[in-house]
């Protein structure tokens, strides 16, 4: 292969590889307890959905409880869990995942930095290995829609706020809710420009536009989800829309990781590609 198809074709693979929506299914134990990440997100996340993962690194009795949280969904299920019930763990078991990926490797920047970050399996559900992809992609996604993208936190700070409650079955409607109201509502991740006719909106509306369509479209998804002020104008659907640049820096409550680019997730891709082929 010539040197220049070489680095096109390189160049294609590292890109497919960042959007790879895909996932195995997902079996979940039922009624798996959330009161332990529920007391965690309370402690170290703030209002903003920003983490302090250096204090949460520094208490190994924290860590140690966030371990035996994540190990409960561990064993393979008589009846696996259904409907809300799967629902709601999924999206604790997902968020929980992301977070202790990053504890694990602190201070990376990035989860992108990390080998493999949605596709390695490195948590134990329902008797099997999966990989953060295989929560969403393969599990939420298909369960709930569009709701899923709200809710799901991958540890980025471009991504929707980390909530501070574990969500659960019998709120997770009103929950969702919250999470979308939140996400919206954040003006640095969102932004709602009625006097120019336009939004500017997460490019995770652009990645799973096809989930926003089912649901009648992201513009039918704005007007029922935005803060209030803007649901009028969002109503009229007379405006176009833009997708802001993703920042995938570390969603820390501290400056580090804040200046993770394009150019350091090309690279880190192309690091992991090379190195899986090496």
């Amino acid at each position: 292969m010539k040197p220049a198809l070489l680095v096109v074709t390189t160049f294609i693979t590292l890109l497919s590889s960042l959007f790879a929506f895909t996932g195995e299914p997902v079996t979940v134990p039922p009624s798996i307890n959330h009161d332990a990440w529920d007391k965690l997100v309370v402690k170290y996340v703030k209002e903003s959905g920003l983490v302090a993962y250096a204090e949460w690194k520094a208490n190994q009795a924290d860590l140690k409880q966030l371990d035996q949280y994540l190990a409960q969904s561990a064993k393979t299920p008589a009846t696996p869990a259904t409907g809300y019930d799967k629902a709601a763990s999924l999206i604790n078991l997902y968020n929980a995942l992301a977070v202790r990926t990053i504890l694990e490797n602190y201070p990376t920047d990035s989860i992108q930095s990390l080998p493999k970050p949605f596709n390695a399996k490195r948590l134990e559900v329902g008797g099997k290995k999966v990989s953060l992809n295989d929560i969403e992609h393969g599990a939420l996604r298909p369960l709930i829609g569009y709701r899923a993208h709200a809710v799901i936190v991958c540890a980025a700070r471009s991504c929707p706020p980390l909530q501070r409650f574990a969500y659960r079955e019998d709120k997770l409607n009103a929950e969702i809710d919250t999470a979308y109201l939140a996400w919206l509502g954040r003006n640095d991740l969102n932004r709602f420009l009625p006097n120019e006719k336009k939004v500017e909106i997460s490019s995770i509306f652009n990645w799973f536009k096809a989930d926003f369509e089912k649901a009648g479209g992201t513009k039918e998804v704005l007007a029922k989800h935005a803060p209030e002020n803007a649901r009028d104008f969002l109503a009229s659907g007379d405006y176009e829309i833009i997708y802001l640049p993703y920042n995938w820096g570390r969603n820390d409550q501290g400056t580090q990781g804040n200046g993770y680019g394009r150019g350091h997730l090309l690279w880190d891709r192309f690091v992991d590609f090379m190195t899986f082929w090496n």
